[in-house]
């Protein structure tokens, strides 16, 4: 296997495309583009973000990056796990990406709520079974034919004094959670992070417009700040940075929920 920058220089001189132009396509800067293609590591940002860097430079060369991807994980020594099989789930490495991490957060808190639920159906059962012994108790009814004046037990009949009904309707459920919506004005590459729990990672052409959803708070890492409009919860935010600017860890809301 060949180098990474020996690799992409070939593939877009095999698409006769000029480094300029794949810069503009992109909004990767040029200075990240020679860096990679010299395979100066101590002049690029973080993986993460190099990683989305050689995504849109093959995408734009309509070029599938496993190849590109592969190498550059070669060169930093980045190891990747797979799993031997559905019968073997404990297997080196299988618990690394933050979708196991999802899963396994997914299953807990599906337990809890079940066994929450379990316990509130069997407390609420004996309450019900309770009355039935009491009411077969009171069947000496002999003494009612003593009780001569009716008229005195018609009398608290018209007593509609229960109308303290009204204070169960305060606990009417408020809504809850974040509604995050991002619209692309210029190709940009994005990764969301919601609740700390899950995450996406994506390349938006320009045009192009998500929307994700959390229950406390998001935190974004923008390739090109300049090329995002963002919306949470119905409101418009002000620009979070210039065009070809890398934002990080933007939390939102500001005050983490």
């Amino acid at each position: 296997m060949g180098s990474l920058g020996v690799y992409l220089r070939e593939l877009r001189s095999a698409k006769d495309v000029s480094l300029d132009e794949v810069t503009r396509a992109t909004r990767v800067g040029r200075a990240h583009l020679e860096a990679l293609e010299a395979e100066d590591l101590p002049s690029l940002p973080a993986p993460v973000f190099v990683k989305g860097f050689i995504r849109a430079y093959c995408e734009f060369l309509q070029t599938d990056p496993a190849e590109a991807l592969s190498r550059y994980r070669d060169l930093i020594g980045e190891r990747t796990y797979t799993s031997p099989g559905p019968l073997e789930p404990r297997a080196t490495g299988i618990g690394r990406g933050p979708v196991f991490v999802s899963v396994i957060l997914l299953l807990v808190l599906g337990t809890a709520l079940f066994i929450l639920n379990s316990g509130r159906n069997g407390s609420s059962r004996p309450s019900r079974a309770g009355p039935s012994p009491t009411a077969t108790a009171p069947a000496p009814a002999p003494a009612a034919p003593v009780a001569t004046p009716p008229a005195a037990a018609a009398a608290p009949v018209p007593t509609p004094a229960a109308a303290p009904a009204p204070p169960a309707t305060p606990a009417a459920a408020r809504p809850a959670g974040q509604r995050l919506v991002v619209k692309a004005t210029e190709p940009t590459w994005i990764r969301v992070q919601m609740d700390g729990t899950r995450s996406v990672e994506e390349l938006l052409p320009a045009g192009a417009t998500r929307e994700w959803s959390a229950e406390k708070r998001f935190i974004l890492t923008v390739g090109n700040a300049g090329g995002i409009s963002l919306e949470l919860n119905g409101r418009a935010l002000p620009p979070v940075g210039a065009p070809g600017a890398v934002i990080r860890e933007l939390v939102l809301p500001a005050d983490g929920g």
